[in-house]
């Protein structure tokens, strides 16, 4: 028999000790060729039989989990995202597993190759924030069998866990706000269209407006595509209008940047002449001036509920999906007005 590193085997110890090369070995680690099912066992064994702890990926492949997940998110179109991280590695990490990040860019494309590659990983599962358009990503991964959760950006379908904060309810109450102090022309600066946050924002605010006794106009709706830029470009749009708004919802906290900008830029008084709240709240939206109102997202709750549901899936595959809406929290500051 072969003899190998007594001390701590590598993976040419597993080579010799299968009878294969270390190319073989790494193939059927890390998953990247074919391998004929007797070789891949024999090395299986190999592994199994030399206690192999020099990789992560191979200890999986005999005991089936790597005792880690994946979290693919838009870091860029996400600004909460560092509360959302620690919440999912300190829930994760109680539960003996660490965690593996990938950044989407929010493009399906690059979404694709970041659940790729953690999958290559051999993570457990995976908590995705989807991007617009991604439906094909999502199936793929429900007809694979692999455990996801879906994080923030829900969707209509029944066989996928997903969690977030609920929009509609929340948007329509920052309506309603504004149009019991008065406003009758209140605007909106919405997110990337075909997302549901923004989809479900939109319809929370028409719904406010209801409400409230207002009527639905086209025109106080402009896209701020979820960006600095896009929320500066929104309001100089609405500003520009015969009769522009004098209260604005901001659909997050990305295009608040942007709105406040331009609002300065403007002169505009916020919280005087013009009435402003938010959706996110941010670390600073109270120390901007005036502070801002907004609705603050129950980012560590949502980051806890979604390792809780991706661990179930993972220990109970085949359990009914679950979607969990967790209501967000009205900030009442000084930039409505009040």
């Amino acid at each position: 028999m072969p003899k190998h590193n007594s001390a701590r085997p590598t993976q040419r110890d597993i080579a010799e000790l299968a009878g294969v090369s270390i190319t073989t070995v790494s193939h059927v680690v890390n998953g990247t060729r074919a391998v004929a099912p007797e070789t891949k066992a024999a090395v299986l064994a190999a592994v199994e039989q030399t206690g192999y702890t020099g990789d992560a990926i191979a200890r999986s492949l005999v005991t089936g989990g790597t005792r880690s997940i994946g979290l693919a998110i838009s870091l860029l179109a996400n600004p909460y995202f560092a509360a959302l991280m620690q919440a999912v590695e300190r829930e994760a990490a109680s539960a003996g597993y660490t965690v593996l990040l990938a950044d989407t860019h929010d493009t399906v494309e690059t979404e694709q190759d970041t659940v790729r590659a953690l999958r290559s990983r051999r993570v457990d599962g995976l908590l995705l924030t989807p991007a617009a358009g991604d439906g094909a990503v999502i199936s793929d991964l429900v007809s694979l069998g692999v455990p996801v959760v879906l994080v923030d950006r829900l969707t209509t379908r029944t066989d996928v866990d997903q969690v977030g904060a609920e929009n509609i309810q929340s948007t329509s109450a920052l309506t309603e706000h504004l149009a019991s102090l008065g406003h009758r022309r209140i605007g909106l600066v919405s997110g990337t269209p075909g997302l549901s946050t923004s989809e479900e924002r939109t319809l929370g605010y028409r719904l406010g407006l209801g409400r409230g006794g207002l009527s639905w106009s086209p025109e106080l709706v402009e896209t701020g595509h979820s960006s600095k830029d896009g929320g500066a470009a929104a309001l100089r749009r609405l500003m520009e209008l015969s009769e522009p708004p004098t209260a604005l919802v901001v659909a997050n906290d990305a295009m608040m940047i942007g709105v406040l900008h331009e609002a300065r830029r403007r002169g505009l008084r916020v919280g005087q002449e013009f009435a402003l709240t938010g959706f996110d709240d941010a670390d600073w939206a109270d120390l901007v001036e005036p502070p801002l109102t907004t609705m603050a997202q129950p980012i560590e709750e949502i980051g806890r509920t979604a390792v809780r549901l991706l661990l179930s899936r993972i220990a109970d595959p085949d359990r009914a999906a679950e979607t969990v809406r967790l209501p967000p929290r009205l900030m009442h500051r000084h930039s409505c007005g009040c």
